[in-house]
């Protein structure tokens, strides 16, 4: 084992080679065509499907899976993508099992519905992996438009509003496009590279211009792009992190779980990431899940995901939550840290029991714990913003903000819930809102 320089125990290299690549090998395998075809033979193709009013983005899916029925997988692609340009993505990490899955006649009818996810992801993959782009842009209108964030949100506004004749340049902070897509999600529901693949098929569209290392507020002002663009977007999503307000929270050993999961993204190799043998992950939302998964998955001995409530109110659905637990990640509920304990580094953390109204029960719990890492919530940076609800972008209609000219979408305005696919719905609504804005 390599030594770690962040905490005694923390270690790199803790298995062989080649569990690495098993361990972070794709969690839901492809769909071959004849594997494809019998899951879309199972679907009823409802007039009324309740799939489609349970998808953020009014996918119609009864059509796509028709569509594949008939041995036409790329118009079954491009009946999604009209209506999610990142269809590929969503459907590798969207939670089906809560959303199109769960009001499925068939989950209804017999507690196993039609594949939707598999199956969209089949039609999508089919058609990025020939490199065809079914969209063409409009005659240029001359306008042009400033996206701030190039996550699922900025890339689905750019491209609707590229589409639609508008000129846009998409600002980012980070090296790469793609934000949470390339960032923020578990190695292993997005092998292969695939969101940056994504993105190159996506501008393929062309009249979007990327502009990398340019954050708002700090290299521009919006303000600034407010006189220079006709329209702006923000889809920048939520910088900040929420701080572990107790005692020793600030000890060697503790990070932030987006950063723990962002590192894992642009690793080359997994065996060099450093992980504790004790893991302890406070939080009940997906990062939280997939950062105590992913640690079981490099090595680690023990891994505990602690939630301050029970297992029914954790925003991580029930089949993360099965997931975390299949891999060995033990959970506990009703718990809240009140200290981190260690001479330097954190090696033991201690919890109180809560009641439901998390009210202290008086008892408490201190378990080992080399490394922790914090996934208790995510906030908004930046000065000088419009109005906001909640510590996020107010917005009203299709993403409009108090600002004249300024529409906000995706995890930094308020109202959504913080998905891939609602992002893409909103960065696509507004797109089609500034529009009609631009047009008159």
């Amino acid at each position: 084992m390599k030594p770690s320089p962040f905490s005694p125990g923390v270690e790199a290299g803790r298995l062989d080679d080649g569990a690495y690549a098993e361990n972070f090998s794709d969690l839901h395998p492809a769909f071959d065509p004849h594997e494809a075809l019998v899951a879309a033979d199972r679907c009823y193709f409802c007039h009324d499907a309740p799939c489609v009013t349970a998808c953020p983005t009014e996918i119609d899916i009864p059509l796509f899976i028709r569509q594949i029925a008939t041995g036409t997988p790329d118009a079954a692609a491009k009946t999604i993508l009209t209506q999610n340009i990142m269809g590929g993505m969503c459907a590798r990490v969207c939670p089906t099992e809560t959303l199109c899955e769960e009001a499925c006649v068939r989950e209804l009818a017999e507690g196993k519905p039609v594949k939707i996810g598999q199956l969209q992801r089949y039609a999508t993959d089919h058609l990025q992996e020939q490199g065809i782009h079914p969209f063409s842009r409009a005659d240029a209108t001359g306008k042009s438009v400033a996206v701030v964030g190039a996550g699922p949100a900025g890339l689905s506004c750019a491209h609707r509003l590229a589409m639609l004749g508008h000129d846009v340049t998409v600002y980012d902070a980070r090296p790469k496009p793609g934000g949470l897509n390339e960032y923020g999600i578990a190695a292993y529901k997005t092998p292969e590279n695939f969101a940056q693949a994504e993105v190159d098929w996506l501008l393929k569209i062309g009249g979007i211009t990327l502009e990398h290392g340019k954050a708002l507020g700090l290299d521009m002002t919006l303000e600034q792009l407010k006189g220079d663009f006709d329209a702006v977007f923000l889809g920048m999503g939520l910088g900040g992190v929420n701080a572990l307000a107790v005692e020793g929270g600030d000890k060697d050993g503790v990070l932030n779980a987006v950063d723990f999961i962002a590192d894992l993204r642009q690793a080359s190799d997994m065996g060099a990431l450093p992980v504790g043998r004790d893991v302890v992950v406070i939080g009940g939302g997906m990062t939280a899940v997939d950062a105590a998964v992913q640690s079981k998955l490099l090595g680690a001995l023990n891994v505990t995901l602690a939630y301050r409530r029970g297992r029914d109110r954790m925003n991580a659905s029930v089949f993360e939550q099965d997931l975390a637990a299949s891999k060995g990640v033990r959970i506990m509920t009703h718990v809240v840290p009140r200290a981190l304990h260690g001479n330097g580094a954190v090696r033991e953390i201690e919890f109180e029991y809560v009641n439901d109204d998390m009210t202290g029960t008086g008892e408490t719990v201190r378990i080992p714990a080399d490394q922790v890492l914090r996934a208790i919530g995510q906030t908004l940076d930046g000065d000088a913003l419009p109005d906001l609800d909640g510590g996020k972008i107010a917005v009203t209609g299709a993403g409009r903000t108090s600002m004249d000219g300024v529409w906000a979408g995706g995890d930094c305005a308020a109202g959504g819930d913080d998905l891939t696919v609602t992002a893409v719905a909103e960065g696509r609504d507004a797109a089609m809102d500034i529009h009609a804005s631009l047009m008159g």
